[in-house]
């Protein structure tokens, strides 16, 4: 699946929307996650603000590398072998995805729009294709 720059320009723009307008996007994803799959929560050692954390950073990471993606396959698949050995299923991407748009509908309200949404599926699931490459190569 590629990302056309139209959706990289809504991703950037929305992210950065969220980032400065939510306090604990973070928190809000997780308390989402635990309530769709109650399971998942298992799979967290450390505490969920250092894990909300870790998790804003890898997205802001890779949101801002968007218009040069190849430069972080590598990074990304490493991040998808990671995943595998801390159990991560391939199903359990779909309940993140769920979680994420969940969040990210909320925190932009009536700036979230089908466009919107498109064009994170397509961010979210080129990233989700690529660590699940790096977990099966793992």
């Amino acid at each position: 699946m590629s990302v056309t720059p139209r959706q990289v320009e809504l991703v950037q723009n929305t992210w950065n929307f969220v980032l400065l307008n939510t306090q604990d996007a973070g928190g809000i994803f997780y308390d989402r996650l635990f309530t769709i799959d109650p399971a998942l929560r298992a799979l967290f050692k450390s505490d969920t603000k250092v894990q909300s954390a870790l998790l804003i950073g890898m997205i802001s990471f890779a949101v801002k590398k968007l218009n040069s993606i190849g430069d972080i396959v590598s990074d990304v698949k490493a991040l998808g072998a990671r995943h595998k050995n801390y159990n991560v299923r391939a199903e359990d991407y779909a309940t993140v995805a769920t979680a994420l748009l969940w969040t990210l509908e909320k925190a932009l309200g009536s700036d979230w729009n089908e466009e919107t949404k498109d064009a994170w599926v397509a961010v979210y699931t080129l990233l989700a294709t690529t660590m699940q490459a790096g977990a099966a190569e793992a």
